[in-house]
């Protein structure tokens, strides 16, 4: 896979050369290529913003530097055997960033990442290489940062680990916390290994018993208490149809029901008098 980044900060990227990503880049399984953007600005002040139309606070990103330099990544990219890019805009607006898309940008051969600053892009810049290629504009979460170098990171990241020969173990992320297959919408729960005791607090006995049946369904559970606990949301969500008998009793135990709809909903508790 090639990932191409275009950014006012380069040093913001360090970190892709490091962990995970930075062996895999090492080994040749990804190809990073970071960009300063600006590279592509022509004043003594390598101006790439300007004050908004119709007034506002803050300043945007100006097109000529932004497209001056996607033509050229994307020129450089072909010429090198690359096919088949893709545009990802890191964006408060954008769709959030799941497990689900980071397999569906895994699939995908060429990466172009476009972090802003500022109050962002001129709006110019995305609706013209939609044009050319796929755009994902992508939200990382309900918050807003200075700019979108660390949502490059955390998709990166997210994104490096599912391709073939990144992990040392490639059967480690498929269960992961929202990971495709029977723990789809659960988080992964509590994780131990050795010493069995340190400094009094020891691990489920389950654990040591060797009863693959009884660790995955203790595994289970946990996954379904740590959901409830934690991340509700992602319970309602879900068909009921996709909780076997002994998850059902969990989550009863837990103060879920099944509602007619085919979903689970939260029972109130009960008002102590």
């Amino acid at each position: 896979m090639r990932l191409d980044v275009v950014t006012i900060f380069p040093e913001y990227l360090e970190p892709l050369n490091v962990s995970l990503v930075g062996k895999a880049r090492a080994r040749g399984s990804l190809d990073v290529r970071v960009h300063d953007l600006r590279q592509w600005t022509y004043d003594r002040h390598n101006t790439v913003d300007d004050t908004p139309y119709g007034g506002g606070p803050g300043m945007v990103m100006k097109t000529e530097p932004w497209g001056d330099a996607l033509d050229d990544v994307l020129a450089d990219g072909y010429d090198s055997g690359a096919h088949g890019p893709a545009l990802v805009v890191p964006t408060p607006s954008g769709r959030p960033f799941t497990q689900e898309l980071a397999v569906e940008l895994s699939a995908r051969p060429w990466l172009v990442f476009t972090p802003a600053r500022y109050e962002g892009i001129d709006r110019r810049v995305t609706d013209e290489y939609a044009t050319r290629m796929p755009v994902y504009e992508v939200s990382i979460g309900d918050y807003v940062l200075a700019g979108g170098e660390a949502a490059v990171l955390v998709v990166t990241e997210a994104v490096a680990r599912l391709l073939p020969g990144v992990l040392g173990n490639a059967e480690s992320h498929r269960d992961d916390s929202f990971a495709p297959g029977p723990m789809a919408n659960l988080l992964e729960g509590p994780v131990y290994t050795k010493p069995p005791t340190w400094r009094g607090h020891g691990i489920p006995d389950v654990l040591l018993s060797g009863h693959h049946g009884r660790i995955a369904r203790w595994r289970r559970d946990e996954a379904l208490r740590r959901t409830a606990a934690n991340r509700p949301d992602l319970l309602e969500r879900c068909e009921a149809s996709a909780y076997d008998k002994k998850d059902r009793e969990t989550l009863s135990i837990l103060g879920w029901s099944p509602e007619p709809g085919g979903r689970f909903w939260r029972r109130p508790k009960a008002v102590e008098e």
